[in-house]
């Protein structure tokens, strides 16, 4: 303990004088305490001592134990030595004799089989001079069997001697075997009733021999049997590409011919599907000579044909020896391109389409650990697809020609045909023409692909792209045009076009039919890239076939736009025609507004009908955007309005819009009604605006127009003033108020625009940053100014890729005035 415990223990133990009386006890406690310690240690230390010495006598104990069992593994090894010794000495000598036991077995084995092959040779020698041929097969195998016991004994004479006579006999067999199968084939078999026996036992010797030896006759087999061909074929008369179906009728009558005679071989040689890759390989050499001499373009039908007959030889032999046959079928995967099913028929069809392909992965992939496989065996490796055919590749330029001028001459053709209209009940409302041409298109792959799946496919993709372009071009100039204007200028398309209800209809079949070539040709790139051969895979695109495609529906519906609009001149026109300054009293909306609604009620249901949800959120977008500024816009160009004239324009104002936002309904498509709505809310919310302004009073106008337009400026506030009918000496003290108050952005003249006369050749691109600066630009009377700010400002739309591409695939024209305009 610490001295600051000890106190405090003390303290604890006697806290007050009175118990200081107790002090004397403790002490004698303590004392006690101590001299019972002091005897417990003395007694351990006096126990330790005796136990120290205890452990000395216990180490030295065990010290000499180990000393004594040392000692006796030291006598029991040396004993150990001496009885080994004396194994030894014994088993000496009968070492010695089982060495000499083995060593004579040895010999007499040895001397039994060198007897055994210099009779067996012997034999095998009368046996190779009598030509008898089963019996030597089996006396050689033997003779090779004991031969592999004296590979140790190579450098022996005797063994030399054997083995030297041995290949003599060997040659001997082959020579008699090369020589009676020589007779093969001249006509001796039916002369010599047991020539084809004696040829089959000849078979038996050959397996015996070396493989090469059987690999050399069967190809002078081969080569002899072909000699006659290449004689026949090799000639003036018969060596023309009209004449190449000849030459596989040639070798499959002379299969069937000695098909009989044929099976003296083993089955294991192969002999026909060996025959059969030298023809191949002979007759590619031949055909190849004849393509390349030829003066003059061949016929195509002529080339196509003698193609087609290979391919179908090629095939035969593959079925015939058990290649690798295509499971799937081609022809009804390119049926697939460009059919109308539903969702269930398409996960059903792709789920089969890749088990199929599952399937042969796993199979190919057996194939591959099996390893090593003779080549020469039917199915092993060796393809004959193209084996033939693709010597043709290089010279199947005129056949993609014809192709391409067919394709052609069918797009004129149905383009010339179509009605451009739709049966009623169609599903689709897609063109004739472009289902049309893609059958054509499919009938033309089918053709192809059964020909060959390498360049030539390749070529003819790229004839589908140009057909397809050009499809597109047609379905481009199909649309309806009408004059020139800046909206000509910024989009490269008429500014001014009139349309029919007819004419509308045409433009949603040519949206659709558009969307459907633009899903179609994609579909087409991925059956082709699936069929070519892997090393032009890469190169299946149709990317650029889908962007044009995509400007064609994006023009088709800015066309459509425009046509819309054009059907609202007349009532823009009576807008600025009503009397609003002279107005007695706030009535039913007017008849303009009554106008625009006969005219959307008329062709929104035929569009939403026609047109894709897509297409028609596109279609609403741009209306809204354009048609909402152009009301805007045409207030200005109104002359003086009085207040119950202001009051009046409001009510049709929310006539207008309750009009617009009703269109979704209109055309049953109310997935676009919330963002939609939002849009047209928007748009029409300035108009309102606009006229809340000039119903306010004198004294509060510039506060109206400053709080309802942060952005106005003083040129648009002056014309509002005009608008109200103030007069110029009552407007210069408000125009300074306002002014005091600074004005918002510096904008040109409203009235300054309306009097600039409009440019009647292209000129720059104008784009409008936001709905005030809109309100700057006033149109003439055909309002081509307003138009082109509200195709501006629909550009940041849904629709902006497609205005985007619409834009670059309008570059690309030779003319035109976006054309110019790049130009410029």
């Amino acid at each position: 303990m610490d001295k600051s415990s000890a106190l405090e223990y003390i303290n604890q133990m006697f806290p007050t004088e009175a118990s200081l009386s107790g002090v004397e006890p403790l002490m004698q406690k303590i004392h006690g305490e101590i001299r019972r310690v002091d005897a417990s240690i003395l007694s351990a230390v006096r126990q330790q001592s005796n136990s120290g010495t205890k452990a000395k006598e216990d180490l030295a104990d065990a010290t000499r134990a180990v000393e004594e069992l040392s000692y006796k593994i030291q006598e029991i090894k040396s004993k150990a030595e001496q009885s080994e010794a004396m194994v030894q000495e014994i088993c000496r000598d009968i070492k010695k004799l089982d060495f000499a036991k083995k060593n004579i077995t040895t010999t007499i084995t040895a001397l039994h089989r060198l007897t055994m092959l210099v009779s067996a040779v012997e034999q095998l020698q009368v046996m190779a001079s009598k030509r008898q041929y089963k019996e030597a097969a089996a006396q050689l195998e033997a003779v090779n069997q004991l031969c592999n016991h004296f590979e140790a004994y190579r450098d022996v004479p005797k063994i030399m001697e054997l083995r030297e006579k041995l290949n003599n006999i060997k040659q001997v067999l082959k020579s008699h075997v090369f020589s009676d199968f020589s007779s093969l084939g001249t006509g001796k078999e039916t002369e010599e009733t047991n020539l084809l026996q004696q040829l089959s036992d000849s078979c038996l010797v050959v397996d015996a021999l070396e493989s090469s030896v059987r690999e050399e006759l069967v190809n002078n087999f081969c080569s002899r049997e072909l000699t006659s061909y290449e004689q026949i074929f090799e000639g003036a008369e018969l060596a023309k590409l009209d004449k190449t179906e000849r030459r596989y009728a040639w070798i499959k009558r002379r299969i069937r011919t000695n098909e009989e005679i044929w099976k003296i071989f083993p089955a294991s040689w192969h002999v026909p599907y060996r025959l059969c890759i030298q023809f191949c390989k002979k007759t590619r050499k031949q055909v190849e000579s004849i393509l390349v001499n030829m003066k003059e373009k061949p016929e195509v039908a002529t080339l196509l044909l003698a193609l087609q007959r290979t391919v179908e030889f090629e095939k035969e032999l593959e079925k015939k020896f058990g290649g690798d046959v295509p499971t799937s079928d081609i022809g009804d995967d390119i049926e697939e391109i460009g059919t109308w099913e539903n969702n269930s028929q398409n996960i059903s069809k792709i789920r089969k389409k890749y088990e199929k392909k599952f399937a042969a992965g796993q199979e190919s992939g057996e194939n591959e650990k099996t390893g090593n496989k003779d080549l020469s065996a039917p199915g092993a490796g060796f393809n004959f697809r193209g084996i033939i055919s693709s010597c043709f590749e290089p010279h199947l330029t005129p056949y993609t020609e014809l192709e391409e001028k067919t394709l052609m001459e069918r797009l004129e053709k149905v383009v010339q045909e179509e009605t451009w209209d739709i049966e009623d009940g169609s599903q689709n409302n897609v063109l004739h023409s472009s289902t049309q041409l893609f059958s054509d298109i499919k009938k033309s792959l089918k053709r192809c692909s059964v020909l060959t799946k390498n360049q030539t496919l390749f070529n003819l993709f790229k004839v589908f792209q140009r057909v397809l372009k050009a499809y597109a071009t047609k379905l481009f100039l199909k649309l309806p045009k009408g004059g020139t204007g800046i909206v000509a200028a910024a989009t490269g398309m008429d500014g001014q076009i009139k349309v029919s209800d007819k004419d509308e209809r045409v433009i949603c079949y040519i949206v659709n039919s558009a969307e459907y070539c633009h899903k179609t040709s994609g579909e087409l790139a991925e059956k082709v890239s699936e069929i070519i051969d892997p090393h032009y895979a890469e190169g299946v695109d149709m990317s650029e076939v889908q962007d044009e495609f995509s400007a064609v529906i994006t023009k088709s519906l800015v066309t459509l736009v425009l046509g819309i609009e054009t059907k609202f001149d007349n009532e823009m026109a009576a807008m600025t025609r009503v009397p609003w300054g002279t107005l007695d009293s706030v009535g039913d909306q007017s008849g303009y507004v009554n106008g625009i609604n006969t005219i959307l009620s008329g062709s929104i249901p035929v569009l939403g009908n026609l047109l894709t949800p897509v297409y028609f959120q596109f279609f609403l977008d741009k209306l809204a955007s354009s048609l909402g500024p152009r009301f805007y816009a045409n207030i200005f160009r109104c002359k003086q309005l009085s207040e119950t004239g202001a009051q009046q324009m409001l009510l049709d104002t929310q006539a207008m819009k309750t009009i617009l936002l009703e269109i979704p309904s209109l055309a049953r498509q109310t997935s676009t009604a919330a963002s939609y709505s939002k849009f047209v809310s928007r748009e029409m919310s300035r108009a309102e605006a606009l006229l809340k302004v000039i119903l306010s009073p004198i004294d509060s106008v510039a506060d109206t127009y400053r709080a309802l337009f942060p952005e106005g400026t003083p040129m648009e506030f002056q014309r509002i003033l005009e608008l109200k009918g103030l007069k110029k000496a009552d407007q210069q003290s408000i125009l300074d108020d306002f002014n005091k108050h600074g004005p918002g952005l510096t904008q040109p003249s409203v009235s300054a625009a309306m009097r600039q006369p409009v440019p009647t050749t292209a000129a720059p691109p104008m784009v409008i940053t936001n709905q005030a600066t809109a309100a700057g630009f006033i149109a003439n009377s055909e309002d081509v100014l307003t138009r082109a700010a509200a195709l501006g400002r629909g550009a940041a739309t849904t629709g902006f890729k497609k205005f985007i591409a619409l834009t670059e695939a309008a570059k690309d024209r030779k003319d035109g005035p976006l054309r110019r305009l790049f130009n410029a």
